[in-house]
């Protein structure tokens, strides 16, 4: 009975002819017909569920923080080398060709050493580990590209607040995002350009919430190239990925991510398996 059922979850998950890819045109090439989502490069259509685990490593030697964050009556600013592995999963179904509804949640341990002129009596290397961010996102098609104009999207972010206790992995309050973006395909790629305006409740005011510029590029129907560019007030950085699709429905994802300003994170490399299951 086992073998039979094992059997059965091979089968959808490689068989092409289950959720063969339609003929599409160009500007398509690249992405599919998909709606856009907060994973690199990744798009998903209607009645397709996406489950990736994957695993990110964080390294910053001039981390920033304020004593106040953790409890000490003083808010300058100050550098430490901060240093984070995370495991996470993430889930994203496409429930009509308009909307698409993600889940992603993280366990995480982090380490802090402090800097060595912090005139407070903080220790010299905080370690938390425990759950991470836990949010959803909406994701809202407006219209659909065609062959003259760009496609048009909305997304919602929520992250919940967990362990508001823990001031280096923790989140203190709800945090809202609201953005919306284009995307368009070309002979040489496809370009996605998005905006966006946050509302972390603990501050009680919007600010904005950050710019992203990315490029997607099927070489192959093995392989896909990403590129991006991403701001977020004075932290910017930028990401490659490398997408291997060992078939049509099984993916490995290999990103990196390198600070370009002295706030954004050193380097912050990311490895996962993604799995594309039709359920219509």
């Amino acid at each position: 009975m086992l073998k039979f059922r094992l059997a059965g979850i091979v089968t959808v998950l490689l068989a092409a002819s289950a959720f063969a890819d339609e003929a599409e045109p160009e500007y398509l090439r690249d992405r599919g017909p998909g709606i856009s989502t907060s994973m690199f490069g990744t798009y998903i259509k209607k009645g397709e569920l996406l489950i990736y685990p994957f695993f990110e490593y964080y390294q910053d030697h001039n981390y920033q923080y304020q004593p106040d964050e953790f409890g000490f009556a003083n808010d300058v600013e100050l550098r430490g080398s901060y240093e984070a592995s995370e495991g996470l999963i993430f889930l994203g179904y496409g429930l009509s060709e308009k909307l698409v509804v993600e889940l992603e949640a993280a366990m995480i341990h982090a380490e802090l050493e402090t800097s060595p002129s912090d005139p407070t009596p903080i220790a010299d290397e905080i370690s938390e580990s425990g759950l991470g961010d836990v949010q959803t996102q909406f994701n809202w098609r407006w219209r659909k590209e065609t062959a003259s104009r760009p496609e048009i999207y909305s997304f919602f972010e929520v992250v919940y607040p967990f362990n508001k206790n823990k001031d280096l992995t923790g989140t203190s309050d709800y945090e809202l995002k609201l953005g919306s973006g284009l995307v368009r395909g070309f002979k040489w790629g496809t370009l996605d350009i998005w905006a966006s305006v946050e509302y972390p409740m603990v501050e009680n005011r919007a600010s904005f919430g950050g710019i992203g510029i990315q490029y997607l590029k099927r070489l192959s129907p093995s392989w896909k190239l990403f590129a991006g560019v991403e701001a977020n007030q004075d932290e910017v950085e930028f990401i490659t990925e490398t997408q291997w699709y060992v078939s049509q429905n099984i993916r490995f994802k290999f990103n990196n991510a390198f600070g370009v300003t002295s706030k954004a994170t050193d380097w912050a490399p990311e490895v996962g398996v993604m799995f594309s299951i039709p359920t219509k």
